[in-house]
């Protein structure tokens, strides 16, 4: 019996947003990677489709969905190839944070055009000496007597960096000694004056998902911009992380169920010594031991959205998922590209492109490395 009960109606979505993610948007994929970022009319597409910021209520231009349709786009979009579209960072990462802790006002202003596709939406915690750490944010905020803000600092590896309408943004209040109470998260929209986008910057894998720079000089916005109270970022920021690195396992497992379904049907049709690679005993055994790692990240992932949606605290499971299931993505990218040989070093097959895409998967959205230390820390170590 399957973990997750899917129902008819996410089966029909499953297959509708397949059909659109094959015909409007794989064929355009790889002159993405080319031009290191993806056109603002396919998030449009996307969200006159219906198919952004599915969880929201209708009043703020969602269809309630639960967790189940924003997996299933995860999903769809990583078998594609089309990751560099980051609708699962805008949807259910980015947007919830507004969602859940801005005021009536913000709402009202963004979440319909989030859902529409007509504002994108980007993240802004990492700066160039502050990755995981989030209490060691260096950016400042000083919230001023006539009601504005004013922010200073530099943020880095920003996914939608460029295409950003609208980026929350992780800042500190230099009058407040203790780093977890000093943080807070401000709303701000791009062209405000004292906000500048950086450069994009290039990497090994992802090339069409836009990464780039962010800097604050004295940009002044309304304290309204702030989410919930005051001193509530990093309370804020922990609420977030959990779902956030969900949707990397889940981006992960989607990702290493392609490249093995890829590699199989390599394996059948190339022939060396006069008979496929697939009779060959050292291809079966590596291809049993990858299809094994799969259905355990498979079981383990579909047992954890279980619980997810159930409620449950997961925070350990979701570390352990997250630092397991992307490493083992990346272990299942090495081996594939090692059985298609010197072909799989060509882009002409798209193991090359998966092999390093999947590599990020360990590093954002906190290493593997911060996700043990969470899971030791929670059982007692």
């Amino acid at each position: 019996m399957d973990i997750l009960q899917y129902s008819e109606e996410h089966l029909i979505f499953r297959r509708n947003f397949r059909r659109f993610v094959e015909t409007e948007l794989a064929p355009q994929a790889e002159a993405w990677e080319e031009a290191g970022i993806v056109p603002r009319e396919a998030w449009k597409r996307m969200g006159e489709q219906g198919y952004l910021c599915m969880a929201l209520p209708e009043e703020h231009g969602g269809m309630e969905a639960d967790f189940l349709y924003s997996m299933i786009v995860a999903e769809e979009l990583t078998r594609a190839g089309c990751g560099g579209l980051a609708a699962p960072l805008h949807s259910d990462i980015v947007v919830p944070y507004l969602a859940s802790f801005g005021s009536e006002e913000l709402k009202a202003r963004y979440l319909p055009r989030c859902a529409t596709g007509e504002i994108i939406t980007a993240v802004a915690m990492t700066e160039p000496n502050t990755g995981s750490d989030l209490a060691a944010i260096k950016t400042t905020a000083v919230e001023q007597e006539d009601g504005l803000v004013v922010l200073n600092g530099q943020k880095t590896f920003i996914s939608n960096g460029i295409n950003c309408d609208l980026v929350i943004v992780a800042a500190r209040d230099p009058a407040v000694e203790d780093p977890h109470q000093a943080l807070d998260l401000y709303v701000v929209e791009a062209g405000t004056p004292g906000f500048v986008k950086g450069k994009k910057i290039p990497k090994i894998g992802l090339h069409s998902q836009d990464t780039a720079e962010m800097f604050f000089e004295d940009c002044r916005i309304p304290v309204g911009n702030r989410l919930g109270a005051k001193g509530g970022g990093f309370l804020m920021l922990m609420d977030k992380l959990a779902p956030e690195r969900l949707v990397v396992a889940i981006i992960a497992v989607a990702s290493a169920e392609r490249m093995l379904e890829w590699t199989i049907e390599y394996v059948k049709e190339r022939k060396a010594f006069g008979k496929p690679l697939s009779k060959f005993q050292h291809t079966q055994f590596t291809l049993v031991e990858l299809a094994t790692e799969v259905r355990l990240g498979r079981t383990f992932l579909d047992k954890l959205v279980a619980d997810f949606m159930a409620g449950e605290n997961v925070i350990v499971e979701v570390s352990m998922a997250k630092y397991w299931c992307a490493e083992m993505a990346s272990r299942v990218a090495d081996r594939c590209l090692q059985l298609h040989g010197g072909w799989g070093y060509c882009e002409e097959y798209p193991i090359a492109r998966a092999w390093r895409d999947a590599r990020v998967l360990s590093i954002f959205a906190g290493t593997s490395e911060i996700m043990k230390i969470i899971a030791a820390r929670f059982m007692g170590l």
